[in-house]
């Protein structure tokens, strides 16, 4: 193992970069959180100055605060993001140019996972993305003559070890690829953060791992954060409805966003407050306790086993699992054990040692809100060996060297993931527009639904919306046909809308559409029904049953209005970044942008504003800085905001 070089200006270890390579900059950087943003920063100031030299940065997920719109959006979000970013907070310069189509001639920026929907009108994002499985990630970048890779990292109080930390995921592998094609092994830098959790096992490495580790001077700038959104009458209906497929002592791996966060709240429920759970899912779907598809996958009582988290990403969600006791139940990186331990012939001494090195959470990535980074960091040390940061080849891939182990450890696994839309014939698209155009990228989406096949008693349940858009503009998500697929209809499993589940697993064509037609919202029902016949997939005379005229939003949120309104189902059930008063804002601004999507409802609204008395929400209109407007845009503004407060 090499020595390492300490350093504690940040310029000069970018010039470091610059004076120990020649040639192309071929930089490598992690995903998400585990990007040194100044580091980074230096660097791109180096080249774009210079110019003379190359920079390709290969990378993903490059997190952006959002730039807010002149009007409301920017009098809510401005404030917001200071606050909760801090204003020196080390925003990505490339990635800033990128979005603006204003990268330097010879600097190129090549993303395998884009920013969710917010580089749809970049030239350069969309020409330069990469649609990569998260498990070939380092594969393809083995060969591309990478010379540097950067990192963030945790240090350790020995101060003889660092921790990747957040993002042990591809680096590791990386360097393995890059070490059995026998290339040259890249320069590693590591920037060290005084907040990031440090993490053990894997995820730990010898200060020697780097050739240069940078500890700046100062206060370190805040942690990227995610804002967590609030939770819909379709969301909270979507979490309890896959909440039903989660088999007691089984497995676990969930997305992000407001669907997981349903469904984290909807597990917490079943486990903590079982009672009010069963009265809300028999509301919601009267026949789910005698089901035979909740028979067969999952139940409706709390977790006497526990679950084992095997997830791409942890977040908040697993979070709330652990302190609720949903996940606990723990695993060893030992195939005898963990064979007698599924055969029911464990000894004292093999339970004693799975008390001593048992893991409940294993993880390539961690992204989150920052209470999510406090509760790691502040987890007692045993706690914290309970989770594993690990490789994503280890995380998203079931075979190779440990699929044993693998298998014995994911027993009833249980994958949720969010797309876009499904197709009548179980086909799902998650990451592309029609256009062409990438919202995000494939990620490990795909390995998990392959991995659901794979095991012998797993299943991949696919979560989506069952419209996309507002009032008379809205669409549907069950498509007849779509022309960018992320999973097959080959692959087909569960897929679940607000309005129930489709079970496509092994169904035939005919099957498929009635089960999917069946989740979709009911006006668009007779359009896919005539589709279907007209491609020869329905019988002629089907008709569909009386119930499916149930699937509509107000039905639902007359369902849920009880549980909404004693508390069951809050807006926030993760937990909230907003003050209380921005929580009535968001709301607010919420039904606004819904009757304001298409010229009518925008023309109604404007002049039910102008006809609306004031809103009695002063905090809210103060925060808005518009409780004394000047001038015909504010007064305008503010009347629109009155209104919107009364409505919401």
């Amino acid at each position: 193992m090499r020595e390492s070089t300490t350093l504690t200006r940040i310029d000069d270890a970018a010039r470091e970069v610059f004076a120990r390579t020649s040639g192309p900059l071929v930089l490598a950087a992690p995903l998400g959180l585990g990007k040194p943003n100044r580091l980074l920063n230096a660097i791109y100031r180096i080249a774009e100055q210079d110019g003379s030299r190359p920079l390709t940065l290969l990378t993903a997920l490059s997190l952006t605060p959002p730039s807010p719109a002149p009007g409301l959006e920017r009098r809510f979000l401005a404030p917001f993001l200071d606050r909760h970013l801090g204003s020196g907070y080390p925003v990505l310069d490339y990635a800033i140019a990128q979005r603006n189509d204003a990268l330097p001639p010879n600097i190129t920026v090549e993303e395998f996972y884009l920013q969710s929907g917010a580089l749809l009108g970049s030239s350069s994002a969309q020409r330069h993305y990469t649609s990569l499985n998260y498990t070939h990630v380092a594969q393809a970048v083995a060969g591309r003559g990478i010379n540097v890779i950067v990192h963030l990292v945790a240090a350790g109080a020995d101060g003889r070890h660092l921790s990747l930390s957040c993002n042990p995921d591809v680096t590791l592998d990386l360097l393995d690829e890059i070490a059995r094609r026998g290339l040259d092994r890249p320069m590693l830098i590591a920037e060290v953060h005084p907040q990031l959790p440090y993490m053990g096992g894997t995820a730990e490495v010898p200060r020697e791992f780097f050739d240069l580790v940078v500890e700046p001077d100062g206060p370190a700038p805040a942690l990227f954060g995610l804002v967590r959104e609030p939770v819909a009458d379709a969301d909270h209906a979507i979490g309890l409805y896959a909440s039903t497929l989660v088999r007691d002592g089984g497995s676990l791996q969930i997305g992000i966003g407001a669907l997981s966060d349903a469904l984290t709240h909807a597990l917490v429920l079943r486990h903590t407050r079982n009672d009010e759970y069963r009265r809300i899912v028999a509301a919601l779907w009267p026949d789910a306790a005698s089901s035979p598809l909740v028979r067969a996958c999952g139940g409706l009582g709390p977790f006497q086993h526990g679950l084992f988290g095997a997830s791409e990403m942890i977040m908040d969600g697993f979070m709330h699992l652990v302190e609720a006791g949903v996940v606990r139940r723990l695993v060893v990186e030992d195939v005898d054990l963990m064979r007698r331990l599924r055969g029911g012939h464990a000894g004292e001494a093999d339970l004693r040692r799975l008390q001593q090195e048992g893991q409940f959470l294993h993880g390539a990535f961690f992204l989150g809100s920052r209470d999510f980074y406090r509760w790691l960091r502040e987890l007692p040390e045993e706690g914290r060996r309970r989770i594993a940061m690990t490789r994503v080849s280890h995380i998203n891939e079931l075979y190779g060297g440990q699929e044993t182990l693998e298998r014995l450890q994911r027993v009833d696994a249980r994958f949720f993931n969010t797309c876009m839309l499904v197709t009548a014939l179980g086909a799902a698209a998650s990451d592309t527009l029609e256009d062409g155009r990438v919202v995000s990228g494939v990620g490990g989406q795909y390995n998990f639904v392959a991995m659901a096949h794979a095991l012998s008693d797993a299943r991949s349940a696919l979560l989506f919306r069952a419209t996309h858009g507002h009032g008379a503009a809205a669409t549907s998500n069950v498509r007849w046909s779509y022309p960018n697929l992320t999973i097959p209809r080959h692959l087909r499993d569960l897929a679940i809308t607000q309005y129930g589940i489709a079970d496509l697993r092994g169904r035939s064509d005919e099957d498929c559409v009635i089960a999917t037609t069946a989740i979709a919202e009911a006006r668009f029902q007779p359009g896919l029904l005539d589709k279907a016949r007209a491609a020869r997939k329905l019988a002629p005379g089907f008709g569909p049953p009386a119930r499916w005229a149930d699937n509509t939003a107000s039905r639902l949120a007359e369902t849920l209005a009880p549980f909404r309104t004693d508390g069951l189902l809050p807006d926030y059930p993760l937990g909230s970044d907003f003050t209380d008063i921005e929580q009535r804002l968001v709301r607010a601004l919420g039904w606004l942008r819904r009757n304001t999507a298409s010229g009518p409802g925008k023309v109604r609204a404007i002049a039910a504003g102008l006809l609306a008395s004031g809103s009695r929400d002063a905090e809210a209109m103060e925060r808005m800085q518009l409780a004394a407007p000047r001038g015909l845009r504010e007064r305008l503004q503010a009347r629109l905001l009155h209104l919107a407060l009364r409505r919401a």
